[in-house]
């Protein structure tokens, strides 16, 4: 699904960022440039963050 339309940024892509290391939304806006345009996808992304790092192996990551 799209969670930023303004920037085509799919729940699978930021997914795909969580298990590339992204662990913060700061990482998220700089690799996928999500909630960076009107920022109403920032609450649903930072979501996914942290539903997608409780259930990586390193699940101690903060979400800043």
């Amino acid at each position: 699904m799209y969670v930023c339309i303004c920037n085509e940024v799919t729940d699978r892509e930021i997914k795909h960022a969580t298990n590339k290391g992204a662990c913060s939304m700061n990482d998220l806006r700089n690799s996928l440039n999500v909630a960076t345009t009107c920022g109403r996808c920032a609450d649903c992304a930072k979501g996914l963050l942290k539903e997608y790092l409780s259930s990586s192996p390193s699940s101690e990551l903060s979400v800043a």
